[in-house]
């Protein structure tokens, strides 16, 4: 299998340091940490299994990888009407 890398600019760098320091969203945080420590060299497997505050799954980590190399720090975000629906719709 050929090894996961993701290549950033500077510009690129220091969006996704924001991202992690700063953004609202814990889980975009935890993304964007993940996507660096990948450009940092970490496989994809490392980082789901030791890089993060909870173990996650390497095929989610590699997947976080896939939408970001597709389409930036956007695809790190949870897409609109993804999750559970409400089960109870008050009058």
């Amino acid at each position: 299998m050929k090894k996961l890398t993701i290549e950033l600019n500077e510009q690129s760098r220091q969006a996704l340091e924001q991202v992690r320091d700063t953004h609202a969203k814990a889980y975009m945080r935890e993304r964007a940490s993940a996507i660096l420590q990948i450009a940092d060299g970490r496989s994809g497997r490392w980082v789901a299994f030791h890089g993060l505050l909870k173990a996650r799954r390497k095929n989610t980590v590699y997947e976080w990888a896939r939408l970001y190399q597709e389409q930036g720090i956007k695809g790190l975000a949870i897409k609109e009407g993804r999750g559970r629906k409400p089960s109870f719709f008050p009058s």
